[in-house]
């Protein structure tokens, strides 16, 4: 018991003492001055110099050409940052000017525009000019209203566009059939070709769709048949998209799924379908911002159905009617401006929070996708 408690005692002697460096160790003392390392200060390098008078010796031995390297590589290692930064920096302006714009005139009084002294900053803050646009495009009214009527189309017509395209892309990159390269040549086509070409034969389609025993001209069923036959707005991209994405996986996962039972079908479903989620994500958000700015297929197609793209496009007249009560008000476009920029800031405002919500899942999707690397 008495060796146990000594022992104790010494070990909180020595947990007690002051730390030593190891240059005070008494072994330390026995080391001669040539035998111990020489260490430098970080701003050194060998034999106690600093990197500019190694440099200068260096360059001693240098030809012109070498010396010449050297300086232009330098200039170009000081100048790359400021040349990014400006890059960077005029990328931003031209981005957030239009923004900004938007954001200052659709909170503003119509006089503020008559007055020389404001710039970007209101003199007089209001959010009448907002709630007159809202009224004017019928968004406060349950009757053909042009949000839920686009977010009907919108919502579906993503959704059955992203399962028709993967599963045509799916196709294209694992099977092989008889004219895949033909078929696939198509779908090259459908990006190339503006939708304006085919817009009167598939008008004439729907108007007298089943040989004319049904007409689908202003119904829903104009913006869902092509987008469940994957044929909906900029189909074709999408499927490039899947097609990349698929051909990039391994052929060893369905291989697997094969040996375990599963068939083509149900190796889609359970296999390739989960690892593509970044693929997934990304034709899904190109399609719901292709389909809420959509104006020429949504009024190709509706007569009496309206959307926001519609309703942005015809903003001027709906605001003469309903804010200035004639529809062939004489009135200038300074004076109307305000309800111009509330009316474009009411429609772009749900895709900016889509993105802000999920930007780093979009840039990602982008990056895996297959359109990039």
């Amino acid at each position: 018991m008495d060796s146990e408690k000594d022992l104790n005692e010494t070990v909180q002697a020595e947990a007690a003492a002051p730390s030593r460096s190891d240059a005070d160790h008494p072994v330390c003392a026995y080391i001669p001055e040539s035998a111990k390392p020489v260490v430098h200060e970080e701003h050194e390098v060998g034999s106690g110099m600093t990197k500019r008078e190694a440099m200068k010796i260096r360059m001693q031995t240098m030809s012109k050409q070498e010396i010449l390297y050297l300086r232009k590589k330098r200039a170009v290692e000081k100048c790359w940052p400021i040349f990014r930064f400006l890059i960077l920096f005029g990328l931003g302006f031209v981005i957030l000017t239009p923004l900004i714009f938007m954001v200052s005139y659709g909170f503003r009084e119509s006089r503020d525009m008559n007055d020389p002294t404001v710039m970007w900053i209101p003199r007089h803050l209001t959010l009448n000019v907002m709630k007159q646009t809202i009224s004017a495009m019928g968004i406060d009214s349950m009757k053909n209203n042009p949000i839920i009527n686009t977010l009907v189309l919108n919502i579906g017509c993503s959704f059955c566009q992203v399962i028709t395209c993967a599963v045509t892309g799916y196709g294209f990159a694992r099977f092989r059939f008889k004219g895949k390269n033909l078929l696939f040549g198509i779908v090259i086509l459908m990006i190339l070709v503006p939708p304006q070409i085919i817009s009167i034969p598939l008008y004439n389609t729907f108007r007298y769709f089943l040989f004319g025993s049904v007409n689908l001209i202003d119904t829903f069923w104009v913006m869902y048949l092509p987008a469940i036959t994957a044929n909906g707005i900029r189909a074709g991209l999408m499927i490039f998209i899947f097609r990349q994405f698929f051909r990039g996986l391994p052929k060893e996962l369905e291989d697997a799924a094969y040996l375990d039972g599963c068939g083509p079908f149900m190796t889609f479903l359970r296999v390739m379908i989960p690892n593509a989620g970044s693929s997934v994500l990304t034709v899904f958000l190109f399609s719901v911002v292709w389909y809420w700015n959509d104006y020429y297929v949504a009024s190709s197609y509706f007569n009496n159905t309206t959307t926001v793209a519609m309703q942005l496009k015809n903003l001027e007249h709906v605001i003469n009617q309903a804010i200035f009560h004639n529809p062939s008000a004489d009135v200038s476009i300074r004076e109307k401006i305000v309800w111009l920029e509330a009316g474009c800031l009411i429609s772009i405002t749900p895709m900016l929070i889509l993105y802000a919500c999920l930007q780093k899942h979009f840039t990602e999707g982008i990056e895996r996708s297959g359109l990039v690397g």
